[in-house]
């Protein structure tokens, strides 16, 4: 059997000539299927999936804009792009066109090469979307992995991550690096992966030589992570290999200081440390919000940027909004010490 790897492009006009115009330009390069109103559209669309779709705008019955809006509230195909090729040209049609979901809009008479073109680079945009969702998706399952591995119930995760959103934003960072922050923090832990369990899950205190194991961890993660040239990468590994840095050079691995330590993980480091004190756990309850709010404000200046604390103060409603979000099941604390403490509420 062999599979036919040409993108899929659903034609829309009611004029069969206008169709086979566009079947000329494109038919080398891509599957085609054609639609003469928008009923059959939506019913290919649907059936079919394609990977985008060239819509006209005047038709009888059904009109583009119609169609257009019809796709986007249906979630089997609210995702595939829309391009407009219409006669219609005035910039109040472009605005509405656009307003509806459209990605882009053609104007007819078409010119071969500015469909192909266009055609070609949504395509693209497309791909590099899956490409960016499929990371992402790794990054958070890896994330959850180390979660599971140290007891947690991979909400940990889910509500840091969100918290450290947060504080990134009041902090005045932009919503492409907060939402990078977002998608890099589930990361901080993964070293864990690399560490031996009856070590990471030691019901007591860490002796002096496993506590040198455990710290380990940060720098296992950088390794797993590796050198990446994104962004969002290169983020969640500052964040994994300095999240247990301290704004007064006491923290590990490298002992770094202020601002040397990158800011994504002065960040993690309150939004993990606040989770870790809110959150019951089988070795202990939930310490009281006003008491860990407590402890975050004590150690501005020891532990934590104290620029980053004030934003930490300025979000919190919408932190523990968050929060409210994403409980954790029941759990009964036991009255045992907690694994894994030794100076840090957050290991």
């Amino acid at each position: 059997m062999v599979l036919n790897d040409k993108k899929t492009l659903l034609l829309v006009d009611d004029e069969p000539t206008n169709l086979q115009v566009l079947k000329n330009i494109l038919a080398a390069s891509y599957r085609l299927l054609f639609a003469k109103d928008g009923e059959r559209a939506l019913a290919l669309a649907r059936r079919e999936a394609p990977d985008l779709i060239l819509l006209d705008v005047m038709m009888p019955g059904m009109s583009g804009y119609q169609v257009c809006e019809t796709l986007k509230r249906d979630h089997a195909t609210r995702h595939i792009p829309v391009i407009f090729v219409t006669a219609l040209s005035g910039e109040n049609e472009e605005t509405q066109g656009f307003e509806l979901g459209a990605v882009d809009y053609i104007t007819k008479p078409v010119s071969p090469a500015v469909v192909r073109a266009r055609v070609k680079n949504h395509l693209s945009l497309v791909r590099m979307e899956e490409l960016k969702s499929t990371r992402l998706s790794v990054v958070q399952r890896l994330g959850r992995a180390a979660e599971y591995k140290d007891n947690e119930t991979g909400l940990h995760v889910i509500r840091m991550s969100r918290y450290a959103q947060i504080i990134a934003r009041a902090a005045g960072f932009s919503e492409y690096q907060a939402e990078n922050l977002l998608h890099a923090a589930p990361m901080h832990d993964i070293g864990k992966i690399g560490i031996p369990d009856m070590i990471l899950q030691k019901p007591g205190k860490l002796d002096p030589e496993e506590w040198a194991v455990m710290r380990r961890h940060a720098e296992i993660g950088a390794e797993i992570i590796g050198e990446d040239d994104s962004p969002l990468m290169c983020m969640a590994r500052d964040i994994a290999l300095y999240h247990h840095e301290k704004w007064d050079g006491s923290g590990y691995p490298a002992g770094l200081k202020g601002e040397d330590i990158p800011v994504s993980a002065r960040i993690v480091a309150i939004a993990d440390v606040f989770d870790a004190l809110t959150s019951a756990r089988p070795y202990k309850p939930a310490w009281p919000i006003d008491k860990a709010t407590d402890l975050i404000r004590s150690e501005a200046g020891s532990h934590f940027d104290p620029a980053l604390v004030n934003a930490f103060f300025k979000c919190l409603p919408e932190i523990l909004e968050t929060r409210s979000h994403w409980p954790e099941p029941d759990t009964n604390p036991a009255s045992a010490a907690p694994p894994n403490v030794a100076t840090s509420p957050a290991t």
